[in-house]
């Protein structure tokens, strides 16, 4: 199994194989379960202080703040799969 890497900005690179979703940070809910998942001490902070437009949930339960938007990570998932399979 091979690791495939996406870029989240700035540098920053997230395991594709560990993504289970990537999500927008707008709602109730989501900001919910970023404030627990900073209590536990599992939030990964990737935004270089510009706003939060995705929030990307790994299958570790870390939740990574991205400032890319959701859109925008899905193309780069779709974009390597689709480079994996040629």
């Amino acid at each position: 199994m091979s690791i495939k890497l996406i870029n989240i900005g700035f540098g920053n690179v997230v395991s594709a194989n560990r993504i289970i979703a990537v999500i927008s940070p707008e709602s109730a809910p989501i900001k919910r379960l970023i404030q627990e998942s900073r209590d536990k001490g599992l939030l990964i902070d990737a935004t270089y202080g510009r706003r939060t437009r995705a929030v990307i949930i790994t299958d570790s339960d870390h939740i990574i703040l991205v400032a890319v938007q959701p859109e925008t990570i899905a193309q780069r998932l779709n974009m390597k799969e689709e480079h994996n399979n040629n």
